[in-house]
């Protein structure tokens, strides 16, 4: 993985500097992507300035402690989906105090998701000042590590875009 993050670093130097230029802060929630989106961010010195924290959502236990939401909030929602992520990047965000908020859902492979999630599909959602968007990914691969890293780099895209135009 250190292979990734190097790869990545180059990216995240950039989402750095579009958010200390806009003084303006992240949180994330990194789900099927295991706390890669935060280890990308967080390979930039100084990453205090521009990143809050957050935690990986990798169970229920996890989702309930983390976004402090009650069980009827997802009421009706699946896991990898729009609405889900949405929901959990506005709640990382306003729990962490932070301008934006990113979350990642999805199923990587290698074992059935349980909401029924079919393997390869990934949902970024960014909550912000005054926007919220999503960007769904589809791989099509049950290639559980494949996926961690374009999950990643979804979500990295996703929050650099997102900045660039805001």
């Amino acid at each position: 993985m250190s292979d990734l993050l190097a790869e990545l670093h180059p990216q995240a130097l950039r989402i750095a500097r579009l958010l200390r230029a806009r003084d303006e802060k992240v949180a994330v929630a990194d789900g099927a992507t295991g706390g890669l989106i935060a280890a990308s961010l967080l390979t930039v010195p100084g990453a205090l300035e521009f990143f809050v924290g957050g935690g990986v959502v990798y169970s229920l236990r996890a989702r309930d402690v983390l976004f402090d939401l009650p069980r009827e909030a997802y009421r009706g929602m699946r896991g990898a989906s729009e609405d889900y992520a949405l929901l959990q990047s506005r709640a990382i965000r306003d729990n962490f105090a932070a301008d934006w908020g990113l979350a990642e859902s999805g199923s990587v492979g290698g074992s059935s998701h349980p909401t029924g999630a079919p393997a390869g599909r990934s949902v970024a959602a960014l909550a912000g000042p005054d926007r919220e968007v999503c960007a769904v990914l589809e791989t099509a691969s049950e290639d559980r590590i494949a996926n961690m890293a374009a999950f990643t780099r979804n979500a990295l895209d996703l929050l650099e875009k997102t900045l660039a135009q805001a």
